[in-house]
């Protein structure tokens, strides 16, 4: 084949450091549509951005020529370099270090922009520790408590 074709969908999990609640509406008007052009910037177009008051919910194709890590590492770099420009209110913001990334049948992405769209509906019934754990059971991967959190 002389061409490499790749359609991979990712929904991509993190959280601001301590899971400082600092994600408020008036910072993620902004935050979310600057995160979609980087993402577009690294050929990895973002379906959909959005998330709660202390982590972020992408949707996205993974491009072919990136690996996730770099991915999220680029992210993330950005837009804490993004959100501390805006003002001294932020100069202390960081993400966390670590992330969830998790593959997405393409008979699901509706369903993954619906849950990312309603994301503050749904965090009025289930905390982010708690969905973040369901993920990890529902994909079946092996995580040590005491460094999830970290």
């Amino acid at each position: 084949m002389s061409q490499s074709l790749v359609k991979i969908y990712l929904h991509v999990i993190f959280c601001t450091k301590r899971r400082d609640p600092s994600l408020i509406a008036d910072v993620c008007t902004e935050l979310y549509p600057y995160m979609a052009t980087v993402l577009q910037g690294l050929d990895c177009p973002a379906l959909l951005v959005g998330g709660h008051t202390d982590h972020v919910h992408l949707l996205c194709c993974l491009s072919k020529i990136l690996d996730t890590s770099k991915m999220i590492e680029k992210v993330k770099s950005s837009t804490s370099a993004w959100i501390k420009r805006k003002g001294n209110r932020w100069r202390n913001f960081y993400w966390q270090s670590g992330y969830g990334a998790f593959s997405v049948s393409p008979t699901n992405v509706e369903r993954v922009k619906r849950y990312i769209s309603n994301q503050k509906e749904h965090h009025r019934k289930e905390t982010f520790e708690d969905e973040f754990r369901r993920f990890l059971r529902r994909y079946k991967v092996d995580y040590d408590e005491r460094y999830v959190w970290i």
